[in-house]
């Protein structure tokens, strides 16, 4: 690919031609991946060596906490922003390849249309990694975390194990909740700007 197929996708990605997908790009591009990246690894980071049970012994530990954590949060988090980041990465490579200029994009109805498809679809990943994180994290943390040891053939099959900063971790879900419906929220109001462009309400850029 050219360096200026490259200029031009790179520019798509930084500045979309809606004003509120400029906004969620600051957004999703400042905030919630500083959040992720440097709070997220302050709040997760050390949550393994921390992550005790009765009998403390290194392999209840692991198999327990295993079982607690099939998935880090770090890791889902950080899956998640990259799926999201696919159908809009996707359709600025088209755009760069035809050629297209930003401003161009919301003139034609096939490549709006386009457009409008791509959000959808990042409104629909953002939902599912919703569920998701329901699932696998729910919405609090509890300072106890009640494990079934009896996969390791010991006499007790269920013991107590002691959850690292728990009350941090809960406020933290809490925040990558509400990322996500913030998110789902601006991409719910650039189809809205797309609209209102289309049918003439607003003035271009």
């Amino acid at each position: 690919m050219s360096p200026n197929y490259m200029r031009s996708f790179s520019e798509g990605c930084l500045r979309p031609p809606t004003v509120i997908g400029q906004f969620h790009t600051l957004f999703f591009g400042s905030v919630r991946m500083f959040f992720l990246g440097v709070l997220g690894f302050a709040v997760y980071g050390n949550e393994a060596l921390h992550f005790s049970c009765d009998p403390d012994k290194r392999e209840v530990n692991l198999f327990c906490y295993n079982q607690f954590r099939p998935i880090t949060p770090q890791v889902f988090w950080a899956l998640q922003l990259v799926i999201v980041l696919v159908p809009g990465a996707f359709f600025h490579l088209y755009a760069a390849c035809k050629s297209i200029k930003q401003e161009d994009i919301l003139q034609k109805s096939f490549y709006s249309g386009f457009y409008v498809f791509s959000v959808f679809l990042r409104i629909t990943l953002e939902a599912v990694a919703f569920w998701l994180q329901i699932q696998l994290f729910g919405f609090k943390v509890n300072a106890i975390y009640m494990c079934d040891v009896g996969a390791l053939e010991k006499k007790f099959n269920i013991t107590r194990c002691m959850v690292p900063e728990h009350f941090e971790k809960t406020i933290f879900l809490i925040a990558m909740y509400t990322f996500t419906v913030i998110t789902v929220v601006l991409c719910v109001a650039e189809i809205f700007e797309i609209s209102c462009r289309r049918l003439g309400f607003l003035k271009p850029q």
